[in-house]
């Protein structure tokens, strides 16, 4: 599960004790700033599908750490880094338009 809207000052543990009233947590993981250390404020919770469908309806929208909380189903992350633009024209090989 994706989990977003978090305090800069939950930890794993924190979320992992949250979601743990609904069922066993395989992992609960805050995402961390690479180069601040510093919470980026977003997280994902593992768990069996029956106790995150219930874990998502019951917390979904309820408050954590003074900040009110997005639980949604985590969904793949994609590919990004083409850059855009998608054809094979560039200036810098000397084309003229």
């Amino acid at each position: 599960m994706y989990v977003s809207n978090l305090g800069f000052q939950v930890t794993d543990e924190e979320l992992k004790s949250l979601f743990a009233k609904f069922g066993e947590v395989t992992s609960a993981k805050v995402v961390m700033d690479r180069e601040t250390g510093k919470s980026r404020g977003f997280g994902f919770v593992e768990m069996a599908d029956k106790a995150a469908e219930e874990a998502m309806k019951d917390l979904d929208g309820t408050q954590l750490d003074g900040r009110s909380i997005s639980v949604t189903k985590a969904r793949p992350k994609t590919d990004n880094r083409s850059g855009g633009g998608g054809g094979s024209f560039s200036r810098d090989r000397g084309n003229r338009w």
